[in-house]
């Protein structure tokens, strides 16, 4: 287990950001759902509060709860973890024992990744709703992301008596990283794959990519493409999933996708690629800024979007209406994200046993000229 007293010069920029009463609005950090694992095999190296809820058969949070002796916990809960703790040996960090039991007022937010429109939009919501709640946050950002700043990122917010951190990052690996940290407070991550003993929050990307395929499908385009987002992105994973099993529901073809990096270039360059397929009369972009690249490269080429080629994007950034020609699209809301983040913070917080699931927001198709019957 790491030392969350060790020194921590971690890459990301940390510092106290959108101000709001001290005084907290929930009880002390509380046990979610049990995690539905059996118990597992002796963990490799030190073991952690994770190979210690793993073993018993609870969440984290459960064991938190038994180390700092809170209420809230069944006494044959109890006995389990007690049993798994001297099982394995584990040695909890006096350090997050005694943050555990101080009361901060303050969450925790990291933000890893490029500042897009996106991610960007739900910290801005979370962060008016953690005001409202009457917390401050505490913020540090990584442009990448890579587990040894990750890890310091989240000692150092810990350091800092937050009492809960905020993972805002669409790559797979933080969410993995998380896994194995004791951060000794609740963790909440925005993720859009399931995630077993995580407390997780998202947008629905699979039933958005459904929906944009299915825009298409009804206008009448059976060859349909998809230009996708990066391998290591969840939400870019699910939107391939949902255009994946919308054609198929409709016997249609769902053709390897071209890969892109979220980046106009990259929307571009799949552009180019379709112009040398002319039976495509339709394309679901993953995002708003590859649609952009893509229809650049359209339109250089005297390809008519949407007479000669169907467009849909996905996102409604600001500047989507105002593409040539104004961009059909998915439009998230980010900022409905990012006040699930914090009301899925306070449930955590105050020990709601049955929270309820808040990765259920469906994205909302937006019609504009981007698309349109196929011709013939």
């Amino acid at each position: 287990m790491t030392d969350p007293d060790a020194p921590t010069d971690a890459d990301a920029a940390s510092g106290a950001s959108v101000a709001g009463s001290p005084e907290p609005a929930a009880s002390e950090p509380a046990a979610s759902e049990p995690a539905a694992t059996d118990a597992a095999a002796e963990p490799a190296g030190v073991p952690t509060m994770f190979d210690v809820a793993r073993r018993a058969g609870v969440s984290h949070q459960t064991v938190s709860r038994v180390l700092n002796d809170l209420s809230g916990v069944a006494a044959s809960t109890k006995l389990r973890v007690e049993q798994a703790i001297a099982d394995l040996n584990y040695t909890p960090s006096p350090a997050a024992r005694a943050m555990a039991k101080r009361r901060s007022g303050s969450i925790g937010l990291i933000q890893a990744g490029r500042p897009d429109y996106g991610p960007s939009s739900a910290a801005l919501g979370f962060n008016e709703a953690a005001r409202d709640a009457g917390y401050t946050v505490s913020q540090a950002s990584m442009r990448t992301l890579d587990a040894d700043t990750l890890t310091q990122a989240v000692h150092r917010l810990a350091l800092q008596r937050v009492e809960a951190i905020v993972l805002i990052s669409g790559e797979r690996e933080g969410v993995e990283v998380l896994h194995g940290i004791d951060a000794g407070v609740p963790v909440v991550a925005v993720a859009s794959e399931l995630e077993p003993g995580l407390h997780r929050v998202s947008l629905d990307q699979y039933t958005g990519a459904r929906l944009a395929t299915e825009h298409l499908i009804g206008l009448g385009h059976r060859e349909v493409r998809h230009v996708a987002g990066p391998a290591d992105s969840m939400d870019a994973a699910e939107r391939r999933r949902g255009f994946v099993d919308a054609m198929r529901e409709h016997g249609l073809d769902p053709r390897e996708p071209i890969v892109g990096d979220w980046l106009a270039a990259s929307g571009h360059a799949a552009g180019e690629r379709l112009l040398d397929d002319p039976t495509v009369t339709g394309v679901f972009v993953a995002n708003d800024h590859m649609s952009l690249g893509l229809l650049a490269a359209f339109r250089r080429a005297g390809r008519r979007v949407p007479d000669d080629m169907s467009v849909i994007g996905f996102d409604d950034i600001p500047e989507a209406a105002y593409f040539a020609p104004a961009l059909t699209t998915m439009r998230q809301d980010f900022d409905g994200l990012g006040r699930d983040i914090m009301a899925t913070v306070l449930d955590v917080l105050q020990d709601e046993p049955s929270a309820p699931d808040r990765t259920a927001r469906v994205p909302e198709l937006i019609v504009r000229e981007s698309t349109a019957a196929p011709r013939g």
